[in-house]
């Protein structure tokens, strides 16, 4: 039976952080920019599609409000999972809140998408004069913010390599090591970039040719691209909300390790989810009939970087005894 003193001691050695996630500074830092940027655009962009008449630019302009909105909302969940990272009531740290983030900017992107259909189908129908020369230009320096924010806001995935990563990574990891709050601004710099490009055309041929239908039609044409980058971030996002991490590669990693190892084993239960850019957590409860504890199954687990909170239970037929490991 172990002394006290070495019940304490063992207990310090088992003591780590919950914070599984460093943060992205630089993430934070430049959707800031781009926060700034796109609410001074948005403004020029409401006030100028109004003045010259026309629903491209004026949709650009009320969509990219909500793209500010949702920039904003990115900066204020970097911010706030930074500041409770050591919050002792996070159980698995704080991450997830900057993909509750990207999550809630999906659903906006979506709100975005609805309102373009419905003015651009109204102006279908009702079309009005428009100041084309003028609405050109708006929707060209509307452009050109967007793709300075797309600059900023670009994956530094280069710079994550060093977190989670084990020598054993595969491209399946890879993907799993983006920044999804990051994502969900870029996706909302895109969509407002590919809407001006939209407008751009749109007007350019009304100017041209006279085709004034062509305005409307490139905003429903717009809201449906818009439509189909949020449902891919919403089905990303709500991935990793819902745990849905079973079919992730260190699933099988995990199974081929203890099952496939020098001591044989059989996995019971098993649950893994994620609580960070490319890290996990599991818990897994295995049978044995080696006379091995908890400790062994946990080093050979180890070799894969990206399991930052392991818990074991080995369970042996032949006894009553078991070992558990954190």
């Amino acid at each position: 039976m172990l002394s006290e003193t070495a019940l304490d001691a063992a207990a310090r050695v088992r003591v780590h952080s919950h914070r599984f996630d460093s943060g992205n500074p630089l993430a934070e830092r430049n959707t800031l920019r781009a926060t700034v940027l796109t609410a001074a655009m948005m403004v020029i962009e409401i006030a100028g599609g109004w003045w010259f008449n026309s629903m491209a630019v004026l949709a650009d302009g009320w969509h990219m409000s909500s793209h500010a909105l949702a920039l904003g909302l990115s900066v204020f969940a970097y911010a706030f999972a930074r500041r409770h990272a050591h919050d002792g009531r996070f159980a698995f740290g704080t991450w997830k809140i900057e993909i509750l983030g990207g999550y809630t900017s999906a659903i906006l992107l979506l709100g975005v998408a609805a309102l373009m259909a419905f003015q651009s189908v109204e102006r279908l129908f009702v079309p009005q004069p428009i100041r084309y020369a003028q609405a050109i230009a708006i929707a060209i320096v509307g452009l050109a913010v967007n793709l300075v924010c797309a600059w900023w806001l670009r994956d530094h995935h280069d710079h994550d390599h060093g977190q989670g990563h084990s020598h054993h990574s595969t491209d399946g990891h890879s993907a799993h090591h983006h920044d999804l709050n990051l994502r969900s601004a870029y996706v909302h710099v895109l969509a407002d970039a590919a809407t001006s490009v939209l407008a751009i055309v749109a007007l350019s041929g009304g100017l041209l040719w006279g085709a004034a239908w062509l305005d409307p039609v490139m905003g429903i044409v717009g809201a449906v691209l818009v439509t189909l980058w949020a449902i891919g971030l919403l089905r990303d996002s709500s991935r990793v909300l819902l745990d849905a991490e079973m079919d992730a590669p260190v699933v099988a990693e995990i199974r081929e390790v203890v099952e496939r190892g020098t001591v044989p084993a059989r996995i019971t239960d098993l649950h893994v989810w994620r609580v960070g850019r490319g890290q996990y957590a599991c818990v897994l409860s295995l049978v044995t009939t080696a006379a091995v504890g908890a400790e062994v199954f946990r080093r050979a687990l180890a070799v894969h970087e990206e399991l930052v909170h392991v818990t074991i239970e080995v369970d042996r037929p032949a006894s009553d005894a078991s070992g558990y490991a954190e």
